[in-house]
């Protein structure tokens, strides 16, 4: 295995010697650049609510884990497996808690290092992955799939290749164990086959990239196609080689429906607020975009912005008559929800779904339900609205919001329902948004990156001219 691993490192480090050659011979290897601190001036009593919730979020990484392989589960209830998303949007967090002094650096680097190490000693391991993908679900005490319902997932490996990224660019001091992360990351980085998910001509969406890949049956005929999360699958993918990155990317942007819901917040619709958020988590899209959005005038930051206001204005409205929504009680996106067991007259409730509201002719899933972390992710697009949105929802909700973990995962006042759980990737996304709203961390060490650049530059990503 040593001598495996060995022979491994040394192709990876000529594969990472390569791409930097390659970025290093572009006009300007950091032609895309982090943007520095928000501007924003907190007050003190602000840095202390936003310093509680990360760190009270940060609990559930710490606990809610295998701490033999690190893999971090799904959910906080008993019995929940472990998702490949939730340990990528993890691998930061540890990150920001060395930096905020809640665990030491050492700590975090041996945390850090066993989920990478699992997964780079499991890329040969068909229980676990296949062509450097991974399954979404893995059974919590040995890594392995959980079933065969569970698919190898392109969007969830690529959220844990999101965290590798990251990892590999903070933990940079000389000394053995930083090295190793950085060793085990490249081996990740390099085995990702992106064949396994092709769509030719004849699929439902051509040339985009599929969601899903499963040993009885194939490859899933359905795409990543705009606009939804899937935003920064595709720098990842061009990042990452790809071939014709321009082809699957004009097959993505082929799906976007530019619309005005209310007058001066036209974007590129989707109406849950975590397909606006979670690219931006870990690439700074302040001034970028591609060449439909050019067209437009305006950046991904700017749409996000917009999309966040654009619920504002849908919950003032609330066409549907829910209790609760106002000016600053919202935050449609993915959660938990009341189920329908709660249905009463013509009211009915979804259970766990991608809820959202572009403008009342677009919404998904809409039932009264909100989950608070779409109003803190938004925090770097909406400052002041998110912070009061944030003390707003503390205020009506009180402690029955509030839980080991932080915030539950989502309440709904029409049905009297508060969760009582807390969602992987609900808590990853809460303190990284704020973690980049306050300091700029994530954005600060992934942009530093030569996939990051590459993939940007493959898919021509320029600054908008003010």
């Amino acid at each position: 295995m040593k001598n495996k691993f060995l022979i491994h490192s040394i192709i990876v480090a000529c594969l990472l010697i390569f791409t930097f050659s390659n970025c290093n011979a572009l006009k300007n290897a950091s032609k895309y650049v982090y943007k520095g601190k928000i501007d924003y001036n907190l007050s003190k009593s602000d840095e202390l609510m936003l310093d509680s919730i990360q760190r009270k979020t940060f609990e559930y990484f710490l606990h809610e884990n295998n701490p033999e392989i690190g893999i971090i589960k799904d959910r906080a209830a008993k019995g929940a497996f472990a998702s490949i998303a939730a340990t990528g949007f993890g691998l930061p967090t540890y990150a920001i808690a060395a930096e905020r002094k809640w665990i030491t650096r050492n700590e975090a680097v041996d945390r850090t290092l066993k989920i990478l190490k699992f997964f780079a000693t499991s890329e040969n391991n068909s229980r676990r992955s296949y062509k450097g993908f991974y399954y979404h679900f893995l059974d919590i005490d040995e890594g392995n799939r959980v079933d065969s319902w569970v698919e190898l997932s392109s969007i969830d490996t690529g959220i844990l290749m999101m965290g590798v990224i990251f990892a590999r660019n903070y933990y940079n001091k000389n000394n053995q164990a930083e090295k190793e992360i950085r060793e085990y990351a490249g081996i990740l980085l390099s085995s990702m086959d992106w064949t396994v998910f092709n769509m030719d001509a004849n699929s439902k969406q051509p040339y985009t990239i599929s969601m899903a890949w499963h040993p009885e049956k194939g490859t899933t005929n359905w795409g990543w196609h705009g606009y939804t999360e899937g935003l920064f699958l595709y720098v990842l993918a061009a990042g990452t080689g790809i071939d014709n990155p321009i082809q699957h990317y004009n097959a993505w942007l082929k799906g976007y429906e530019w619309k005005t819901p209310y007058p001066g917040l036209s974007h590129v619709a989707f109406p849950p607020l975590f397909g606006h958020q979670f690219s931006e988590i870990f690439i700074d899209f302040r001034g970028l975009a591609d060449k439909y959005l050019k067209e437009k005038g305006i950046s991904y930051f700017e749409n996000s912005r917009r999309a966040t206001l654009a619920q504002q204005q849908y919950a003032i409205e609330n066409p549907k008559g829910w209790v609760g929504y106002d000016s600053l009680t919202w935050g449609f996106t993915a959660t938990d929800g009341p189920g329908p067991n709660y249905n009463s007259g013509d009211k009915k409730f979804e259970g766990y779904a991608g809820r959202g509201a572009t403008g009342k002719d677009d919404v998904v899933a809409e039932d009264g339900t909100i989950g608070i972390y779409g109003s803190i992710c938004s925090l770097p697009f909406t400052p002041d609205l998110s912070l009061k949105t944030i003390k707003n929802i503390q205020s009506k909700m009180g402690s029955k919001l509030w839980g080991k973990y932080g915030f539950y995962d989502s309440f709904n006042q029409t049905a009297n329902w508060v969760d009582n759980d807390f969602v992987g990737i609900d808590q990853g996304p809460t303190i990284l948004m704020i973690e980049n709203f306050r300091s700029g961390l994530i954005w600060k060490y992934m942009m530093k990156d030569p996939i990051i650049q590459k993939g940007l530059q493959r898919l021509n990503f320029e600054y908008i001219k003010k």
